[in-house]
């Protein structure tokens, strides 16, 4: 694409809200924090836009797109919820889950959006500018991570900057997100599937409805080589310098990406804990961040302490292991 675009920065306020609504309305790009990373928006039933995004991302056309909505009722005038879905709708709406339902008959959302899937991947974001710039709006707006596709996702705006400045719009700055990895997605098959864990962690689910979730067997479909939701291809959330999973030392050149109360930083060329106290809410929200920055150091790779796969755990081990497949 086109790079020289004027990307407008505005500090989130009722302004902002404003001009992003209209943005969105005009077919602009709009980058808005969620409680989960920063998205990049663009209305979900405008194909050019959309398109746009896609260009603006470097992202493939085959990787589906969530669509955020205000409530359940706007949800369910693109989606169909059956009775699983709709309990967890009800349970952890808004908040950081994502469902991947059956389209509604008449759905309004871009074909170009779904990646021609006859699903469609949901959520109901719970930080309050999110809400009130989808308020504003009044429809459905598509909005993955707000970065290069496969780069770090981005938690704060300067994050944004570094990655879409002069290929976006608007940047609505409202600090730094509070989940700081991507929503959990639950597919609503035959039986509820987890395809992506993420920000509300697998037992508060199984918690809910009373079972445990199946695992997707892969990471795409097996007879199209396509994803089934958002953020599934091999290579993601990937930096530039190698990552190194499960380090118990740190070799010649490397930094050193380290958890708990116990990490030694030995002879690292640059270090940062996720946690000391081993927190592993803590650790989500810090680890795409401390990732661009290790990742600015011009280490040789970066050794990444094991972390715990309980909670949000899980959710932080799929982004290193999709991390450390590097880039295609």
């Amino acid at each position: 694409m086109s790079v020289g675009l004027t990307t407008q920065i505005l500090a989130a306020n009722e302004a902002a809200v404003a001009q992003a609504a209209r943005c969105l309305r005009a077919g602009g790009l709009v980058a808005f924090p969620t409680e989960t990373v920063y998205g990049l928006g663009a209305d979900a039933g405008n194909a050019a836009a959309i398109a746009r995004l896609y260009e603006a991302k470097g992202r493939p056309a085959f990787n589906p797109l969530i669509a955020h909505v205000g409530d359940l009722a706007a949800a369910k005038g693109i989606a169909r919820f059956d009775a699983q879905a709709l309990l967890l709708a009800q349970a952890f709406w808004p908040g950081p889950l994502t469902l991947v339902l059956p389209k509604a008959d008449g759905c309004a959302v871009a074909e170009l959006a779904t990646a021609g899937l006859d699903t469609i991947a949901v959520r109901v974001p719970a930080h309050g500018i999110a809400r009130e710039i989808l308020r504003a709006f009044g429809g459905a707006v598509v909005a993955p991570s707000a970065n290069l596709s496969g780069h770090v996702s981005p938690t704060t705006a300067a994050h944004v900057q570094n990655d879409l400045e002069g290929r976006i719009d608007l940047i609505v700055d409202g600090g730094a997100v509070e989940v700081g990895v991507e929503s959990t997605i639950v597919g609503c098959f035959e039986a509820p599937m987890l395809l992506r864990p993420g920000g509300l962690p697998r037992e508060k689910i199984e918690r809910v409805l009373g079972r445990a979730l199946l695992q997707a067997p892969d990471d795409t479909d097996s007879e199209s080589g396509q994803p089934l939701a958002p953020g599934m291809l091999a290579s993601h959330y990937a930096p530039r310098t190698k990552v190194r999973l499960n380090a118990d030392g740190v070799e010649a050149g490397e930094a050193l990406l380290a958890f708990g109360p116990d990490a030694s930083f030995g002879t690292a060329a640059a270090a940062m804990n996720l946690s000391p106290r081993g927190d592993l809410n803590e650790a989500a929200a810090n680890l795409f961040g401390y990732l661009r920055a290790l990742d600015a150091k011009g280490a040789r790779a970066i050794a990444v302490m094991p972390i715990p796969h309980h909670g949000l755990g899980e959710a932080i081990n799929d982004r290193l292991r999709r991390a450390a497949m590097g880039r295609e």
